[in-house]
């Protein structure tokens, strides 16, 4: 299977192409939302562009079989995420696309493991400072919980790969809340639409998915 590169949009989180307009940039407007909003509800999936890059995505990672996931519960269908953080121009890709809530961010907390490539090539592609969080403190050296530049009193937005019930992102938010981080955002590449959104919203974390499991099922 080829891969095609998506065409790059400016490192700025609040713009976007629109389809049929290539030398034309658009902002991209404030989302209003309690819960999740996805890309495809504020730009479409009938945006080539965007279509392509559901469709690689769930090409390149959907498996089926029996999966136990981090909530215990059982699924008969996986996205293995890595195969997507692994590839530098996939990656990128979705990157561009991603972060319509980045510019209240000061800093990019990606969660390990699979949270923090993304956070990384979002750091690069934007210029906010990085910060990598450990699911807990290690227990030698230095102690840290988040490793990177100082974040106490700072806002940040927690970065994710795959949310289903939400659960790690709300220990992680709770543990960096305790050491005065301000947390009301998080974005992910997919929510697989199991409670998650409505568990962080619960907690205070609006969930910002890049697409949704219909949205890519369906791509």
């Amino acid at each position: 299977m080829i891969i095609a590169t998506i065409a790059q949009t400016p490192a700025r989180s609040d713009w976007f192409r629109e389809a049929g307009s290539p030398g034309e940039l658009t902002r991209l407007p404030s989302p209003s939302i309690t819960t999740i909003i996805t890309y495809r509800e504020l730009t479409g999936l009938s945006d080539p562009l965007t279509s392509s890059l559901a469709s690689q995505i769930y090409q390149r990672t959907y498996l089926t079989g029996e999966f136990t996931l981090r909530s215990g519960q059982v699924s008969d269908h996986y996205f293995d995420k890595y195969q997507f953080e692994s590839d530098p121009l996939l990656l990128n890709d979705i990157c561009q696309q991603l972060p319509p809530r980045l510019a209240e961010a000061e800093l990019l907390a990606g969660l390990e493991m699979g949270g923090i490539p993304i956070a990384t090539m979002m750091s690069q592609l934007t210029s906010k400072p990085l910060l990598m969080v450990r699911k807990e403190a290690k227990a030698y050296g230095t102690a840290k919980l988040a490793e990177g530049c100082e974040f106490s009193g700072k806002r940040l937005l927690i970065v994710e790969d795959v949310v289903s019930s939400g659960g790690q992102i709300n220990l992680s938010a709770n543990e960096l809340r305790d050491r005065r981080a301000v947390i009301t955002d998080a974005v992910c590449v997919i929510d697989r639409e199991m409670g998650g959104s409505e568990n962080l919203a619960s907690n205070g974390i609006k969930l910002t998915a890049l697409f949704t499991e219909t949205d890519l099922v369906s791509a």
